[in-house]
């Protein structure tokens, strides 16, 4: 099988190409910043420093920065038919604007902290008058703790939004929620939380992120927490990313998500091979997408040439409906029965064969 991983090259990629060197045939890199997409001839074509991109690939993952969103939307949706994505294309847009971050999680139930979200700086400042204080104000979309500002006070508040209106950024305020400047990071891979550590701002710091200079201690999450993040990762369509829960006396509230997460520090932190576990899902899923792709309903099944007379020996799971039997699609395509056929079907304990009259 052959996986293609799209990004920028950091330290984390260089791990990540590494382990999935241990599950695939055949592991390539591609910068993301020398591709183009050009749409409208047809179909759209993928070229690599000018060149068409022709390989073809069983698992693709754009890993890269929130800046080159449109680009990783546009791969994504490029190779969704053709290959296992563990991210889906509109998730890209959604998860790099706060905004379109929270509105996703509530349409999905999912806690989050008060959000506001105003056309103008002027219906900002309007609003200041009717919430509590204090807020925190973001950029929507800020990264590794930047552009996110805390505002005590109306008066803090107001001369935040008048240099944002001069920077022409459209601002997202948030009740804040008082944690000790902790937060966690849980890293959901598929349906499980692999990783999780605990977050804590240094000095008067009301960021937790390590980029801003906070330390970590790997975590243990409870069974709620847990499914609050791994509920945040389906909602945003995600088999892969980091989810940032704050602990409060509601119960955890998600903060946001990042399709593109540093692994450097929650790796030290836990002292776990989170790249492996990447690796091993992506090929998990590839296989499964394989067997769906030629009509296999279950990622177990084998197809083998058996006894040297074309016929063909598939193990398989068996899918039950109630008391009855279904057959799947690969062995309704291989034995050529039609619905105008008539069939002697022999039966004994652990076996069942089919023979056409």
């Amino acid at each position: 099988m052959r996986v293609a991983l799209f990004s920028m090259g950091s330290e984390t990629s260089k791990r990540i190409l590494a382990a999935l060197a241990k599950e695939f045939d055949d592991v390539h890199h591609i910068d993301i910043r020398k591709v183009e997409m050009r749409i409208g001839k047809g179909k759209p074509v993928v070229l690599v420093e000018g060149k068409e991109l022709t390989t073809h690939y069983d698992c693709v993952y754009l890993k890269s920065s929130f800046r080159y969103a449109q680009m990783q939307h546009a791969l994504a949706d490029f190779f969704e038919a053709k290959a296992y994505i563990p991210i889906k294309p509109w998730a890209y847009n959604v998860v790099n604007d706060k905004m379109l971050t929270h509105l996703a999680l509530e349409k999905a139930g999912i806690p989050t902290p008060e959000t506001y979200l105003t056309p103008t700086v002027g219906a900002a400042k309007a609003l200041l008058k009717e919430i509590n204080f204090p807020i925190i104000l973001k950029i929507p979309g800020g990264t590794h703790g930047k552009g996110v500002m805390f505002a005590e006070s109306e008066a803090s508040a107001a001369g935040i939004l008048d240099t944002l209106e001069g920077l022409k950024q459209a601002v997202v305020m948030q009740e804040y929620i008082e944690t000790d400047g902790q937060d966690i990071r849980a890293l959901v891979v598929g349906d499980k939380v692999v990783a999780a550590m605990m977050r804590k701002a240094s000095g008067g710091e009301k960021r937790a992120n390590i980029h801003a200079g906070g330390s970590a201690e790997a975590v243990i999450l409870d069974a709620h927490t847990k499914k609050v993040a791994i509920n945040t990762a389906r909602a945003l369509g995600a088999d892969i990313c980091a989810v940032d829960i704050l602990e409060s006396v509601k119960g955890p509230l998600v903060l946001e998500a990042n399709l593109s997460p540093g692994l450097q520090g929650i790796m030290e932190t836990t002292s776990r091979n989170i790249p492996g576990d990447f690796a091993a899902f992506l090929k998990q899923k590839t296989i499964a997408f394989k067997n769906a792709k030629i009509g296999v309903e279950t990622a177990s099944d084998i197809v083998e040439e058996a006894n040297g007379n074309g016929a063909q020996k598939i193990i398989s799971k068996l899918d039950f409906r109630g008391e009855r039997i279904l057959l799947s699609k690969i062995i309704s395509k291989f034995s050529k029965f039609t619905e105008d056929h008539e069939a002697v079907i022999t039966v004994k304990s652990g076996k069942i064969e089919i023979e056409r009259v």
